[in-house]
């Protein structure tokens, strides 16, 4: 009995011991498997994944720094310099991501001790936040721990980033305008100075001073650069207009840097915050391409994360440069002539509301921009004296009702919709709807027979009113009750917009307007659209309008980049073309080619017709053209509010030469240019238009004489004006 009691008594411990031993085994066969798995992935990251990681790391170190490289400069098509580069002396600081605030503003302290740094930029909320860095602890007296336990008490629901931010505020607000009023001259150069430092990237260069930095200064920081951690001189580069034409842009200088509108923008494609960007029109068009590509850095770092190394991998390259479509000397001449009818007109009675004219000149063929004009007459707010700005976006950007020049459009849309054919007669006399009267200017009261080319040559309103009616599917009749068929006005706007007008024309700059198209409150109105005095047009639209009936019907692209190039190698000769911009046709109108030289033929005879409305002064000219003058009675709502829906008058002029090969289309506007209707022949845009084609073949001859030619693939660089025009002044010509 003992001995069976006695083996009871041992089974437990029996059991325990071997319950011991299997959990030994499976901790031991867990931590076999753990360093198995921690061994296998060791050897796939090092074997299968090592070089992978490698690279990796290798991307992380490569950063891409904001070192100046001259941005591509802009010649007209001729290689002449448009917009060029001027190098300056600069003072940049580059931080590393262990830079301490306190080593920064110990470097801004002695820089402020080697240069001059204007203190106009320094905010309210600068010399706060200095004051504050330089009084840490009568800082914290502002605002006790009690206040901000009690604050969060209150606000248990606030994170921690919104208490801090609280703290902030409050610091700021208890220091007095005594306390600030302690900070000196030297005090403000310090911290305007250090606000530049703590603006920029860790590893990306940060212009200090960029402007106006003395060959003294410059040469004391480079003495002292072993005493100035991160500072460095270098080269920056000034953008240098050489010629007043605004759509060719302005780029922002570093001071300002990326435009907070499009910060995201430019931040998404390696940019910095400070670098200079085209922030309009041609300049900002081709940003990518004139910007060029910074140079890149690899850090090696130590296991502190302290840069011991700077290698460049690539050195960074200039931005290509790009040949526009203009020609500078045309567009000088053009200003000129432009500038005096304006002027001319302004000088007439009933001009209280003229102030700005436009002409845009451009290759019918290829859609390449000749000249682009604009001027407006403003007033120096202090003196009271005019004078005249560039205006040339406005060829673009702002519309207006363009008179009979459209009735070309319209001989061609009655054609297309079967209301006539070439040859068609109608009768031109007074039209009587309801207690209305329509008429022709130069028949009021008589009658008189017109086919489609007498129409055009004499500028007939009423062969255009009856195209319009025979869309809307009537008929004219004396007394009728008058009517359109629904969608007749869709139809015109359609047929219009096959010629550029009412639509984009397409043209490569930032802006552009397409016009305004109002609804008319009664079918009668909508006749006016037939005449060109409905809806709004800009005048880049009307020379696309223009250029296509001059090349057979194509809608061709305006545009003012020709080619790019790489940067010039010597400085004497262009750079390798890179890119040769081609034409692009946008649509062909739907007329068949007979159609549209019969229409040609009408606005010929405008200019050596017997009766044509330009034969004035077309018909001396050397040359064949041909064109369509316009005058347009609009009701004003332009910038003098006090004096909207005042009657006024706009002068408008299309054309085209030559006659049978054109180079060369355009368009002239002066809105708004009288209010006096018992005299209103005002020849000054078909004056404009003459003057301005005789000085395109003037200028043909001449580089012809002199071998300059657009073809050439080696082009000589030509200095073509020493002003110089600074990117931060408007363009301005005073007239007293």
């Amino acid at each position: 009995m003992r001995k069976i009691t006695q083996n009871r008594q041992q089974n437990p411990k029996a059991k325990q011991r071997a319950s011991l031993t299997f959990r030994m085994n499976i901790l031991f066969f867990s931590i076999f498997v753990l360093f198995s798995v921690l061994i296998f992935r060791l050897g796939y990251i090092q074997i299968v994944k090592g070089e992978d990681y490698v690279r990796a790391l290798e991307r992380t170190e490569e950063v891409r720094v904001n070192t100046s490289v001259p941005r591509g400069r802009i010649f007209d098509r001729y290689g002449r310099i448009l917009v060029d580069n001027q190098p300056e002396n600069a003072i940049t600081y580059t931080k590393m991501q262990t830079t301490k605030s306190a080593e920064m503003l110990e470097i801004a302290e002695k820089l402020a001790n080697l240069i001059e740094q204007p203190t106009e930029k320094v905010t309210q909320r600068d010399k706060l936040d200095f004051w504050i860095l330089r009084n840490p602890e009568k800082a914290k007296e502002k605002v006790t721990q009690k206040e901000m336990t009690k604050f969060q008490l209150e606000n248990e629901e606030l994170e921690t980033k919104e208490i801090n931010k609280e703290y902030d505020r409050r610091i700021r607000d208890r220091i007095t305008d005594e306390e600030l009023e302690q900070l000196t001259d030297f005090d403000l150069e310090v911290l305007a100075i250090y606000r530049e430092m703590m603006t920029g990237y860790n590893l990306s260069p940060q212009i200090i001073k960029g402007e106006n930095v003395t060959p003294e200064e410059f040469a004391r920081v480079s003495e002292q650069l072993a005493d100035l951690p991160g500072v460095n001189t270098t080269t920056d580069w000034k953008r240098v207009r050489l010629s007043p034409l605004a759509i060719l842009g302005r780029t922002t200088v570093p001071s300002k840097g990326v435009p907070k509108s499009k910060l995201d923008f430019y931040l998404a494609r390696d940019y910095s915050r400070n670098d200079r960007v085209g922030e309009s029109y041609f300049e900002a068009q081709y940003e990518e391409i004139l910007q060029g590509e910074k140079s890149v850095v690899k850090n090696i770092t130590n296991k502190k994360g302290q840069v011991v190394e700077t290698m460049t991998t690539f050195a960074g390259e200039p931005g290509k440069d790009l040949v526009t479509t203009i020609d500078v000397e045309l567009q000088q001449k053009a200003d000129e002539i432009l500038e005096k009818y304006l002027l001319e007109l302004k000088a007439k009675g009933g001009s209280q509301l003229l102030d700005r004219g436009f002409l845009v000149a451009m290759s019918p063929k290829t859609g390449e921009l000749l000249s682009v004009v604009g001027k407006k007459i403003e007033k120096d707010k202090d003196t009271g004296k005019p004078y005249i700005v560039d205006y040339s976006y406005g060829t673009f950007t702002s519309a207006y009702e363009a008179g009979s020049t459209v009735k070309a459009a319209t001989v061609l849309m009655g054609y297309n919709e079967g209301v006539i054919k070439p040859g068609t007669v109608m009768l031109d006399s007074p039209m009587r709807i309801g207690n209305i009267t329509l008429n022709t200017l130069f028949n009021k009261t008589g009658s008189v027979m017109l086919n489609d080319l007498t129409a055009l040559e004499r500028s007939s309103n009423v062969y255009m009113f009856k195209i319009a009616m025979g869309i809307g599917g009537r008929t004219y009749s004396p007394g009728m009750r008058f009517s359109l068929a629904p969608g007749t006005l869709q139809t015109m706007r359609n047929e219009y917009a096959q010629f550029g007008l009412g639509v984009p024309t397409g043209i490569d700059l930032p802006g552009e307007s397409t016009g305004y198209q109002a609804d008319p409150d009664t079918d009668v109105k909508l006749l006016n659209l037939a005449i060109g005095q409905f809806d709004t047009y800009t005048t880049m639209q009307l020379a696309q309008y223009i250029s296509t009936i001059a090349n057979g019907g194509y809608r061709i692209q305006p545009r003012m980049l020709k080619e790019i190039r790489n940067p010039s190698k010597d400085g004497e000769y262009l750079g390798q073309v890179v890119e040769e911009v081609a034409p692009k046709i946008l649509n062909k109108i739907e007329n068949s080619q007979g159609e549209i030289e019969h229409v040609q033929e009408g606005l010929r005879r405008v200019y050596f017709g017997a009766n044509g409305s330009a034969r004035r002064q077309f018909e001396t000219a050397d040359y064949t053209a041909a064109g369509k003058t316009g005058t347009a009675e609009v009701v004003y709502y332009g910038p003098q509010r006090d004096k909207w829906k005042t009657n006024t008058i706009n002068i408008v002029h299309v054309g085209y030469a030559p006659f049978d090969d054109p180079e060369i289309a355009y368009a002239v506007i002066f809105p708004w240019a009288t209010t006096n209707f018992t005299n209103n022949y005002l020849p000054q845009a078909n004056l404009t238009a003459r003057e301005l084609v005789d000085s395109y073949f003037e200028l043909k001859n001449k580089y012809a004489e002199e071998g300059l030619s657009t073809s050439k693939v080696e082009k000589p660089i030509i200095k073509h004006s020493d002003e110089k025009l600074d990117e931060d002044e408007e363009v301005e010509t005073v007239n007293e």
